[in-house]
């Protein structure tokens, strides 16, 4: 079998920055520590940070003491808020790109505009975008939803990060197709666009494709969703041991990519996996 891995597969700038915040913290003895919410979309990740002593808060208390870091995906300025009001120590731990997202919306909130984002509505990154913008803000994440969508005034379109490009193109388009007065940014990260693009080529000389990663995360999802609609076979694992060897064993040529939020290890154990077959 040859096995043909991804360039860009595995913790992307975001994820390793909030990693590696996290990880800083627990080797300087700053205890106790938690994450407000899952810090990223990994649940081996997670369990390692656990095994670390890194607990995680599903919310803020009146008081809490220690160190809390905020999940890559950001959360609502209310609640970073809440969290410094508590007396613990706030980390910041939010994805540089979705900050500048946050900042986009913020900004053309105060100067009177609605918001649109383009993205998965019970997403993470979404609820922490939202927070920023309002009572004016509407998520979408298909074409029936932007025939269906009301604006009225000015707007502006984002994306969550981690979304579909060639979605988001064809969504954004029909919006402002209906309702011209709106301004887009496309805010899909350049770590995204490269991962999607590249599992496009692969599909190409593939005859089926691995994806390793959290079943929860989207960007992971995400991947599989576009060499599925290639018509690829697709395998989406978070560990070497989900990969169903019997049925690998009939492709002479497999890819291997992963989400932004998979590690380095896990990808190493499913090509060692492959490479024994």
């Amino acid at each position: 079998m040859e096995i043909v891995l991804a360039k860009h597969a595995g913790f992307c700038m975001g994820v390793r920055r909030a990693v590696e915040t996290t990880m800083g913290l627990v080797d300087h003895g700053r205890g106790p520590i938690a994450t407000f919410g899952p810090l990223i979309h990994n649940p081996q990740v997670l369990q390692m940070l656990e095994r670390q002593g890194v607990r995680v808060l599903r919310e803020i208390p009146q008081q809490l003491a220690g160190i809390v870091v905020i999940r890559a995906h950001g959360v609502p300025p209310e609640q970073k808020a809440q969290l410094e009001a508590s007396g613990a120590t706030v980390e910041d731990a939010t994805c540089p790109r979705v900050m500048k997202v946050q900042a986009i919306i913020d900004r053309y909130r105060k100067e009177g505009c609605a918001t649109v984002i383009i993205g998965d509505r019970d997403h993470a990154e979404v609820t922490g975008l939202m927070g920023y913008a309002g009572d004016t803000c509407q998520v979408i994440s298909s074409l029936a939803e932007a025939e269906a969508l009301e604006l009225a005034g000015p707007y502006i379109i984002v994306s969550q990060t981690t979304q579909d490009e060639a979605m988001f193109e064809r969504i954004s388009a029909r919006i402002l197709e209906r309702f011209p007065r709106g301004r887009l940014f496309n805010t899909i990260c350049d770590s995204t666009h490269k991962r999607q693009e590249e599992v496009r080529e692969m599909c190409r000389a593939v005859e089926a494709l691995i994806v390793v990663g959290g079943k929860n995360s989207a960007n992971t999802k995400r991947l599989a969703e576009i060499a599925e609609g290639l018509g690829v076979p697709v395998f989406l694992v978070e560990t070497a041991a989900e990969l169903d060897q019997a049925i690998l064993r009939r492709f002479a040529r497999v890819g291997v990519t992963a989400g932004a939020s998979t590690p380095t290890w896990i990808i190493e154990q499913v090509v060692d996996l492959l490479g024994s077959l």
